[in-house]
Parts: C-alpha cells; structure tokens; sequence
C-alpha cells in the first residue's frame, strides 16, 4: 500500500485504478484522493475578486486576479478579440531544466482573462465566476442558465438567494443541495416541494414547517398533520425575524432529524456506486455530487463523466485524468480550465484545441508543445522525450505543485475543502495572501432585528461579519427578497454564509458502518446490519440504513 507522498498517510491503489492508469498510459498515482484533489482545487479561485484595469484596453473591471501578478489580464472583449495570440510567448523546451519551472515561466507571461465566463450570454452578471448563461446575478460562481439569483451555486434557477448547489429551483432561500422547488426557505435535501421552511429530507411536499423525512403530504408542523386553518395560523405568527421564534423552530427540526433513519447515501437510479449525491450513474467509486457518471472515480461536482479519474468541477468529459474546471474534453490529464479539448496534457485555459503539452490559453491548436508549434511528427517525436525527461526529475505523473500556483492558497476553493492556517501554508512553501485592512472597516449601522424597520438607506451602509469581521454590503434585489419574504438581514459576510452551508453537509469521506435497522419492524426478527460506505462517521448518532431497509421503513 503506497504512502501519500504529501500527507504521509497510506492509501489504497486497487486492481481497477492500475488498470485504467495503464489503459491511459500514466503512472500509479504518488497522492492519496484527497492530496490529489486539494492539488487541483490550488488552481480554481472562484470567491476573490479585485479591481483592475484591462492591460489592452484601459478599462475597468474586476479580476480573479490581483495586481502584481506578471501576465497580463484582459477584459473579456480584448480577450476574445484577433489583436493577440497566446502562441507568441512560446518557448523552447529546455531539457537542462524541470519541466513545472518551465511551465511557470509560461504562465508568467500568456495574457490571462479577467473573469472565467462560458459563452456569450451573461448579462448584467459581472460579479460573477466560472458562469455560463446567465441574467441579472451577483456573487454566483460555478453555475448555469440562471437568473436573477445571488450569493451561492444554483443551476438552472431563478429568483434565488444565498444557496448551495441546487438545480430547478425558483424563489428559494438558504437551500442546500435540493432539486425542483418552489418558494422554500431554509432547506436541505428536499425535493419536488413548495413552501416548506426549515425542512429536511422531504419529497414531494407542500405547505411544511420543521419536518424531516416526509414524503407525498401537506400541511405539516413538526412532522404532525394540521388541518389547513391551524398551518395558515401558525404559519401567518412564524417571525423568521424573531431568534427566539427561530431557535425553537430548529430545536424541533433537529429533533426530528435524529428521529428519521437515513439513507447511507443520497442517490436515485444508480448500479454499483459509492460516495454521496450521485444520480444516475454507474460503476463509479468514491464520488460526491455527481449525476450520469460511469466508469469514474474520485471526483466531485462533475456531470456526464465516461472513464473519468479526478475530476472536479467538469462536465461532458471521457478519459480524463486529474483535471479540473470546464467540459467537453477527451483525453485530458494533468491539466486544468482547457474547453473542447482532446489529448492534452499539463495545459491550462486552453480551447478547442488538441494533442498539446504544456500549453497556455491557445485556441484552436494542434501539435504544440509550451506553446510552440510543431509538425505532426516532431510532436509524436518529442513527446516521448519529454515524458522521460520527466520521469527523471520525478515529474511525470504528478499534478502543478500547490507551491506553483498562480493563486495564494487562502484564494483557491482548495481552503473552503482543505482549510490550513497561514503558518502551515508558509511552511509548506505556499503563497497566502496577507489580510487586507481596508476590507475590515467598523460597521457603520446597527441592523434591525425586524426587516420591517429596515430603510432602504441601508444599501449605503459598510456591515462587518459577525463571523470574519470583513465588510459587506446589502443590494438592492437582495433587500427586496428579505423584505417579500419576511427574512432577517444576514449578519455575516457572503462568503461566511457559504462556509456554513458546507459546513452542514457530510463531509466528502467515507467510512464503513453496518445498517442499524431494526428488522423486527418488517416481521424479520433481527439487526439487519448489511455492510456500508457511508459519509456518517462511527461515532455520529444519526441512524443509518441500508438502501433496502430505508425504503421500506420510509415509503
């Protein structure tokens, strides 16, 4: 079993993983799954926004990138525009010298764009990262074909505020991974409902308040039915404003909660799959918020993967190995933010280009190697050489170094999974950015406890988190829904509300347990205790079932 050559710790490289690295050609990996994917995350600032000016134009805009890196940054016009070209910066390949160093000094120099946006239709969303149609958003990053939505990760949404990585929802609130719901605030794992609040775990609900674990009903409170009249009574005197009135509504829910067993996995329409959040998908190991994958293993947040190892945040891809951000690739390893590519290798932001090594934002490429053309058949020369070049100075094989990125690691999603303090990034040789007095300001308002005694002068006001003390401010829209909804203005900053959110979910581990059911309840006489992977830990005191004995206990 090899050792992690990062965190030291062993981990398992089975029969199936060998098979695919050699069916790909690669070596065993040297980093056990989660040192591989905090690696990739090092290179995906999605959160961090700063104000620069075009280095073409002039103009003015945000950036996930500060000043004082040595690429330039275009706008997204400039960058899309025929007046550069990314193969002017190409380098020989130097065979005296590592091939990461190399490759950093590319990266030193190739134009970077602003901010990571997909396709032409994103309007009125500039506060916005790693986007793909959308309309009228603010703070949303990693999603697509939404409108009017704010602060979180919602896909295909609209009206929605301050949520994780939901899909189909329309006017939700404080929602955590839910599907297809409407008017619901305050939810987690929910789906086909409308109008719950504080609810978990219900399916084709309405009209619920601090449930857990129902399914197909209306008119709950507290997992007990009401008639009509009394949920419209108690529903018109709920004061989500009120802290006393909320901490008792939560107090119940996680009652409730504990009361309900849970699945050992979240999932629909699967065969042979571990992990967590996975839909339709198949022969897929250790994997988490997934949806039609097959033949894939450790990866997360990914959509439509076929032979896919170590991905993250992709969608559309088929053989491809340690890679993160972006769709449509095929057979693409070691490499990141690369859109329509097929045999590439260690390139990053590149588009609709093929058999590239080492490459920095090219487009429309073939045969290039550090972003320097070849022929057809200088490139199947050289290659080769360059993969032994490699092996050499222990290089092939391995991911960017976290000690090479462009980004500070406290900027990357890498510390929202893998969170580190300062002094442990400086010691292990990696950049963190200093924190920036001008950020942390005194609050110049004393919010209102009730959003009915908010003015809207408000949204001139400087508001410091009560968790990180950096500042934030409220915006229209955002004060809008707080006043539709009856909800209180947030205390903590955007990005403080995120961390909790994830905090709320399992984390992305596995461990084994046995079913915990009962079985004298079904007329079996005896602990079912069938084997598990689950994202419980031992020690948690949630029930945990089987798939078999859930179904049974809840439908």
């Amino acid at each position: 079993m090899p050792q992690c050559k990062n965190c030291q710790q062993q981990f398992n490289v089975l029969s199936e993983d060998r098979a695919y690295y050699q069916k790909l050609g690669l070596p065993e990996p040297t980093h056990c799954p989660d040192c591989r994917c905090q690696r990739r995350m090092t290179t995906r600032n999605e959160r961090n926004f700063y104000p620069r000016q075009c280095e073409m134009c002039g103009k003015n805009s945000l950036s996930i990138y500060a000043v004082g890196q040595p690429f330039p940054v275009y706008c997204r016009e400039c960058w899309n525009s025929d007046q550069w070209g990314a193969e002017k910066y190409a380098q020989d390949f130097d065979w005296s010298r590592p091939f990461f160093d190399q490759f950093a000094e590319l990266q030193a120099k190739v134009p970077r764009v602003a901010i990571l946006t997909a396709g032409g239709n994103i309007v009125n969303s500039d506060f916005c990262n790693y986007l793909g149609d959308a309309k009228n958003c603010y703070l949303c990053f990693g999603s697509i074909f939404i409108e009017n939505c704010l602060y979180g990760n919602p896909y295909y949404s609209k009206d929605c505020v301050d949520n994780f990585l939901i899909r189909d929802c329309e006017l939700c609130y404080q929602c955590i991974t839910c599907e297809h719901l409407y008017s619901c605030l305050y939810c987690q794992d929910c789906f086909d409902s409308n109008n719950l609040f504080y609810c978990y775990d219900c399916k084709g609900c309405s009209e619920c308040i601090g449930c857990a674990g129902l399914r197909n009903v209306n008119h709950y409170i507290f997992n007990k039915k009401v008639s009509d009249s009394e949920y419209q009574e108690y529903k018109a005197k709920m004061d989500l404003c009120d802290p006393t009135a909320v901490n008792e509504i939560k107090r119940q829910l996680a009652e409730n909660k504990l009361a309900i067993p849970r699945r050992y996995y979240q999932g629909v329409k699967n065969l042979n799959v571990s992990g967590n959040y996975i839909n339709e998908s198949k022969n897929s190991y250790h994997v988490f918020d997934v949806k039609r994958c097959e033949d894939s293993r450790y990866s997360a947040q990914v959509i439509d993967l076929k032979d896919c190892y170590d991905n993250n945040f992709t969608e559309n891809n088929e053989l491809c190995c340690d890679y993160i951000s972006s769709w449509k690739n095929y057979k693409i390893c070691y490499s990141s933010v690369c859109y329509q590519c097929n045999d590439t290798y260690y390139s990053d932001v590149c588009d609709s280009s093929k058999n590239l090594f080492g490459c920095c934002t090219l487009r429309k490429k073939q045969f290039y190697i550090l972003n320097k053309p070849y022929t057809e058949s200088e490139y199947n020369q050289t290659l080769p050489k360059i993969i032994e070049h490699m092996k050499k100075t222990g290089e092939w094989g391995e991911f960017f170094p976290i000690a090479k990125s462009i980004f500070c690691y406290n900027e990357t999603v890498a510390n929202e999974y893998f969170p580190i303090t300062e002094q442990e990034a400086i010691q292990k040789g990696w950049r963190w950015k200093p924190k920036d007095n001008r950020e942390y300001q005194k609050q110049t308002y004393q919010v209102p406890t009730n959003i009915k005694d908010v003015p809207e002068s408000i949204l001139k006001e400087i508001l410091a988190c009560s968790g990180c003390e950096k500042n934030f401010k409220i915006i229209k829209p955002e004060l809008s829904f707080y006043q539709q909804f009856g909800l209180p203005i947030p205390d903590k900053c955007p990005f403080c509300r995120h961390l909790e959110r994830m905090a709320a979910r399992n984390p992305r581990r596995l461990w084994s347990r046995q079913c915990q059911c009962d079985k004298s309840s079904h007329n079996h006489g005896a602990i079912c205790s069938a084997s598990l992977e689950t994202t419980y830990a031992p020690e948690r005191p949630e029930k945990v079932y089987c798939q078999e004995c859930y179904e049974k206990e809840m439908y």
